[in-house]
């Protein structure tokens, strides 16, 4: 009943030996995936603190509530949710291929991956409307875009995302435990109808990152255009540098914000590209293995982008490392030392 192939490292058993339809059980060990799952272990834990930062960052410093700031920490939770119940069920999927946990388990862990990636998407599209309307018409943002309209707008995308998820799962047939379709007992695997490959490709991919790729294009240009009219105006006039700073801190903000947009295409393209183009593409297989990790990686990398680029992310930091934000009154701590 046991076999054991040494040449891969893999030992092949069975995931309830007392059950006659048990699945097969790949153990997979050796250095090579010991290593593995030390690396991706340190990448879960990696991508749970950084967030974490983020996420008490503008919770706890009110210069920290803005309305960009609020779309930031909706996107920290998306991508804590997934270093915290996504990377960890995958690790031991990886390094065991059965599920232990029952249907109803399974069924939350597919609900809670696909919520917490849709959840990121929505919340780029919102930053990336956020920086459109900051750049192009700071008058209309300023005294229109609150925390309170902010909040209704993550509120209703993450709804709509939930809502998306159940209809898509439930059309699949594995929205009830008992619904769950297995070739054997001790695996955790949908089967997503083809139908709906394309219908979450368009709704959860093409549309949101054509909209965010036309808004950051015209971002941009208005983002030369500004820079070009500041440097006029520091060349003609000194007493209008508060402007100048003002405008530059929209465009830079803008231009690191693009920046994550990218990190996150270049994320979720193979993917896309992979699940249309290769219908023998499964979960155990290394391809999709390799694709659904790079989009995991994508929350690792955000909270790095945060680090380099924002001045409030490290200063922030160091206050939460060092315990300061337990001092009365460290809510209104000044994070700006410096312009950004």
């Amino acid at each position: 009943m046991e076999n054991k192939d040494y040449s891969q490292n893999i030992t092949v058993q069975y995931c309830f030996p007392y059950i006659n339809s048990s699945c097969r059980k790949e153990v997979r060990t050796g250095p090579a995936y010991i290593f593995l799952f030390i690396f991706l272990s340190s990448v879960s834990v990696f991508t749970v603190f950084m967030n974490l930062l983020v996420i008490i960052s503008i919770s706890h410093f009110k210069q920290l509530h803005t309305p960009t700031n609020l779309l930031i920490l909706s996107l920290a939770v998306a991508d804590l949710l997934v270093g915290l119940c996504v990377m960890p069920v995958n690790i031991m999927q990886l390094i065991d291929s059965c599920w232990y946990l029952g249907q109803m388990a399974c069924t939350v862990s597919i609900m809670v991956n696909f919520i917490s990636t849709s959840g990121s998407l929505c919340s780029m599209g919102l930053i990336a409307i956020d920086r459109y309307i900051a750049v192009t018409d700071p008058l209309i943002y300023s005294t229109r875009i609150t925390n309170c309209k902010t909040v209704l707008l993550i509120t209703t995308g993450w709804s709509f995302s939930v809502l998306y998820i159940f209809i898509c799962v439930y059309s699949n047939d594995h929205l009830l435990p008992s619904q769950i379709f297995t070739t054997c007992y001790g695996e955790c695997v949908i089967y997503v109808k083809y139908v709906w490959v394309f219908v979450d490709l368009v709704i959860f991919f093409l549309a949101p990152c054509f909209i965010i790729l036309v808004l950051y294009s015209i971002i941009f240009n208005v983002a030369q255009r500004q820079a070009k009219a500041v440097r006029a105006v520091m060349n003609r006039a000194s007493h209008e540098h508060g402007a100048e700073i003002s405008n530059v801190s929209e465009t830079k903000a803008a231009k690191t914000l693009g920046i994550i947009i990218f990190v996150y295409l270049a994320c979720y393209i193979p993917y896309y590209i992979g699940s249309l183009t290769d219908n023998n593409l499964t979960s155990s297989s290394r391809m999709w293995t390799v694709f659904t990790w790079l989009i995991y990686m994508n929350s690792s990398v955000n909270p790095l982008i945060y680090a380099i680029f924002y001045p409030w992310f490290r200063a922030s930091f160091n206050y939460i490392v060092a315990c300061r934000i337990f001092v009365p009154s460290s809510s209104r701590f000044n994070l700006f030392q410096e312009h950004f």
